[in-house]
């Protein structure tokens, strides 16, 4: 399987990189073992996750994806085989906190590592900005953590192109390591928050992106249609977001594309992301190894001009 490196860094990562908040989530624990094998099995190596995972449900408290995957490297061993991305700096509950101060990150790093059972990071990323934090305090904090080891690089999460920019300028400026990647949220359907300045900024200083929401939260798996009931689903409030005129025009053209390329509209949405010149590796989502083995599939589909011409006309 191609694989693409990091930014400037050393990390290689393979054409998609799976998003591990279900684990814990929709994805039980064995489920989530029977993903995590059949991902390493397929080459689909790098796995991103964060502290955060999966605070939102009922009686969790954050850290029950780091910790599924914690115990299945203990298991299985081989932890230089996988690419692990975690992140921090969002909120934690009153006792953790929050944000991107040198305190926070430095707590919350031997918290994930714990969880992870592993004593570094291969990708260790700021959840979101903090602007009430100094970026040179932030930079400098994570400047620690790859001088002792216990992160291999650092990357963005959810930054503005101004501010990444401040921030690729204060690691020059500093001589600290930079922010080698960005994750944005970025689909066929949501494309103005990251084409433009983001886009053009992560190409010129080679920073890498591993966008999420590859599939605007199942939206473009083409299951929705306008007359869907949209107010039952999981993720009702995510998907609905997409649920407009434009989004439908989206999945009208990867159903016309799909059919004619013998795919599915997932396979085709994420395979428009993976010829994306600017994106990495998208992350993308299984809780089935059904659905796994479809993102295996979109790796290995090769879109034509035809395709590519209809989905980036529909997607604006």
């Amino acid at each position: 399987m191609n694989k693409k490196p990091l930014g400037n860094s050393a990390l290689m990562l393979p054409p998609i990189m799976f998003g591990g908040n279900v684990f814990g989530w929709t994805a039980d624990p064995v489920t989530s073992f029977r993903l995590l094998d059949a991902l390493l099995d397929a080459g689909l190596n790098a796995i991103d996750t964060a502290d955060a995972y999966s605070r939102w449900v009922p009686g969790h408290a954050g850290g029950e994806s780091e910790a599924i995957i914690g115990v299945w490297l203990k298991q299985r061993g081989g932890r230089d085989k996988v690419v692990i991305a975690s992140k921090c700096g969002l909120d934690m509950g009153p006792i953790k906190g929050q944000g991107l101060s040198k305190a926070h990150i430095v707590s919350a790093v031997e918290d994930s590592l714990v969880r992870l059972q592993t004593d570094y990071i291969d990708l260790y990323q700021a959840h979101r900005d903090d602007e009430t934090t100094p970026l040179e305090e932030t930079l400098e904090a994570f400047g620690q953590l790859v001088q002792q080891g216990k992160a291999r690089v650092i990357g963005a999460s959810n930054y503005s192109a101004s501010r990444l920019a401040q921030a690729l300028e204060v690691s020059r400026k500093l001589g600290l390591p930079r922010f080698e990647s960005l994750q944005p949220l970025y689909n066929l359907a949501k494309r103005d928050a990251f084409e433009g300045e983001l886009e053009q900024l992560c190409l010129s200083r080679n920073i890498g992106v591993i966008n999420y929401y590859s599939l605007a939260a199942g939206f473009l798996t083409g299951k929705y249609r306008p007359d869907s009931d949209l107010s039952k689903i999981q993720r009702s409030a995510a998907v609905q977001r997409y649920a407009n005129p434009q989004g439908f025009a989206v999945v009208a053209a990867l159903r016309a594309q799909a059919e004619r390329l013998n795919a599915t509209p997932a396979q085709l949405a994420i395979a428009w992301l993976i010829a994306r010149p600017s994106i990495t590796a998208p992350i993308a989502s299984a809780t089935s190894l059904e659905q796994l083995e479809g993102l295996v599939q979109a790796t290995r589909l090769q879109l034509d001009s035809e395709a590519i011409e209809a989905l980036d006309a529909a997607g604006r």
